[in-house]
């Protein structure tokens, strides 16, 4: 599904954020980026949604080849990937229901899509009863989970959770992670890039470690082992 090629990344001359990466996430999987700060998670998902081009190597994602697509082509790329951030992003002066549907009309979904869909997902993240409520009236773990319902509505392959519980308690940490392994148990690929030592030890799955721009370790139902 995902294949990193040789892919290097560098700003000038000097500053090679990384350096020869080579992994291979396939359809289905549970993968966790892990790595200090400035280490190359945040390049490695920049590089994968198109945000940014390598310096060299291939990025392929279902059979796309990334790195070669024009800007005009990304938008078709994006409509397969949901990203959650560690901020929550979502439109103050929309409600949970309305932040999701905004999703779906950008998208080009029809009003009767939009209207079927959006308590689906509401109610797969156990918000249904918050649908009316505007962010200001949620709480940071409400907020997440909204953020969550609106990745998933379009229906990608494949979610990306950059830090979603960086700024959650650890209960509303855990009730994040139950539902992005929910989410992975359906069949959608997740990759989760946390520092979160508990979280990674606890849920057992693929690591992937990043250690100045080099993959370091890749192991299955890995644990945290920087230092």
């Amino acid at each position: 599904m995902i294949h990193f090629q040789n892919v290097e990344k560098h700003y000038g001359t000097h500053n090679k954020v990384l350096k020869g990466i080579n992994f291979d996430i396939r359809s289905g999987e549970f993968v966790t980026l892990v790595g200090r700060s400035g280490a190359g998670k945040s390049t490695l998902i920049s590089l994968l949604i198109g945000e940014e081009k390598p310096t060299s190597g291939k990025i392929i994602f279902h059979n796309i080849e990334v790195n070669k697509l024009e800007h005009s082509d990304l938008p078709h790329l994006r409509r397969q990937i949901g990203i959650i951030f560690q901020e929550f992003h979502l439109l103050p002066k929309k409600t949970a229901s309305e932040n999701i549907a905004f999703a779906m009309e950008l998208a080009g979904k029809n009003k009767n899509e939009i209207k079927e869909t959006v308590p689906q997902v509401l109610d797969m993240v156990g918000l249904l009863d918050r649908r009316n409520n505007f962010p200001n009236e949620l709480s940071g773990g409400e907020k997440q989970r909204v953020a969550i319902a609106r990745a998933m509505v379009n229906r990608p392959s494949l979610i990306i959770a950059d830090e979603p519980t960086g700024n959650l308690d650890p209960g509303n940490t855990w009730e994040i992670m139950r539902i992005l392994l929910k989410i992975n148990e359906l069949g959608t690929t997740v990759i989760l890039a946390t520092h979160s030592k508990e979280v990674i030890d606890k849920i057992s799955r693929r690591v992937i470690t990043i250690e100045e721009g080099v993959v370091s370790r890749d192991e299955k139902n890995g644990k945290y082992r920087l230092e």
